[in-house]
């Protein structure tokens, strides 16, 4: 695994996906900062948090559309396969390097913490939950992301098909509420990964909503094996 890892990981800076996913986020969450709060001398990060997970949807699938669609367009997933590292190690080291991407994107939130100590002193410990969150939800979409990924030899149909599905289960709850049905709505809340994040950003620290991003990941990356093995047999 730790050497898929590290391909991994140099392919994001050796192609412009890495840069142009890290550019995009910090341009966003710049411009939210600076909208949210710098802009009329006040903090609040609990706004510039709420609003992160809008842009996620929108690039995550560029920094995952080519973890598994890129190897099956080049036939290197044949090489893959035949090594010794386990389908679970590859998927698992794929999954990882793109994580760790991301955390280097997420951490722009820490340096604008740090800078609105200059207007008051934030709460740290809803900062950190607020960080923690986003590192969350941004796992449970990365894995959805290489999920997608693996259906699909195509780049653009991958991020595409991505995109889509990170939309249903990020505003479901949204589109449920225009609904007449309570019950409907209140499936939805739970599934929700926008209303699931939300808590973070309202101050509240849920065990519950940490085991829901952990078990999305599970699922989806244990679906990205089950489809890598189901094509590897076939």
């Amino acid at each position: 695994m730790t050497a898929v890892f590290k391909r991994e990981l140099k392919s994001y800076f050796v192609t412009p996906i890495g840069y142009v996913f890290l550019a995009a986020f910090y341009a966003y969450a710049g411009l939210m900062f600076y909208v949210t709060g710098i802009s009329e001398g006040k903090v609040r990060m609990d706004l510039l948090f709420s609003s992160l997970i809008i842009v996620l949807v929108a690039i995550v699938p560029i920094l995952t559309m080519r973890t598994m669609a890129e190897e099956r367009r080049s036939k290197t997933d044949q090489c893959l396969l035949t090594s010794p590292v386990s389908i679970g190690g590859i998927v698992a080291g794929k999954f990882f390097a793109a994580f760790t991407v991301y955390l280097a994107a997420i951490s722009i939130t820490l340096v604008m913490a740090l800078v609105s100590c200059i207007y008051a002193a934030p709460d740290w410990s809803v900062v950190f939950g607020n960080i923690i969150g986003l590192a969350l939800v941004g796992a449970a979409f990365i894995a959805i992301g290489v999920f997608c990924s693996a259906c699909t030899e195509s780049q653009p149909v991958a991020a595409v098909l991505s995109f889509g599905v990170l939309l249903c289960v990020t505003f479901i709850s949204s589109v449920a509420s225009q609904l007449p049905f309570k019950w409907l709505t209140s499936a939805a809340d739970k599934i929700s990964f926008a209303e699931r994040y939300y808590s973070f950003t309202y101050g509240l620290f849920d065990i519950s909503n940490v085991v829901f991003f952990i078990s999305a990941v599970a699922v989806f990356l244990i679906l990205t094996v089950r489809t890598v093995e189901k094509r590897r047999w076939n």
